[in-house]
């Protein structure tokens, strides 16, 4: 196993900077782009990730930790975010989520105290008995995901107008 809790927070730490770093400034086109109906624009991804803040991750970690054994976690809605948009400026996004994650990850260090801790384990909804270590190995490549799709997102944007070169970005390959 190449968990490691700590190895985990810093990257979880850093998502709110990377987006905003990478984010922030950007002109409309930017943050509408997407790859076609029914997809994400990178607006809503983090939309998405606020989301997770509120109601996925920590959660699901207190279920496990506070209530233990195979307790059912409580329910999730993926697109939340779709179905109820924020009406707040991408800066107050990235805000919030850089706000909730400090905040979430803080209850990390502290509810999980000892490396024993990660055997725990929650009943997820459809892939039944998981442990805290899987929750929280999800949860960084979750960002890492996410990430990666608002990048693969953005250059899509440009996909017809880099000629001959689209056979050299690898991002662009489907």
């Amino acid at each position: 196993m190449n968990f490691k809790r700590n190895e985990a927070l810093e990257i979880l730490g850093r998502t709110p900077t990377t987006l905003e770093n990478f984010l922030s400034g950007l002109s409309l086109g930017w943050m509408e782009c997407n790859e076609g109906e029914g997809t994400w624009n990178p607006t809503q991804v983090v939309d998405h990730l606020i989301e997770c803040e509120r109601n996925n991750w920590v959660p699901r970690l207190k279920t496990m930790v506070e209530e233990g054994g195979n307790k059912v976690f409580p329910p999730f809605d993926r697109d939340a975010h779709i179905t109820n948009p924020s009406k707040t400026s991408l800066s107050q996004k990235l805000n919030e989520f850089k706000c909730l994650r400090f905040q979430n990850t803080e209850i990390v260090r502290g509810l999980i105290i000892s490396d024993t801790q990660l055997e725990l384990t929650g009943k997820h909804p459809a892939f039944g008995e998981v442990k805290l270590s899987e929750l929280l190995s999800t949860w960084v490549v979750h960002d890492l995901t996410h990430i990666s799709q608002i990048v693969r997102v953005m250059a899509e944007r440009y996909r017809e107008d880099v000629g001959p070169w689209e056979a050299y970005l690898g991002v662009l390959k489907n």
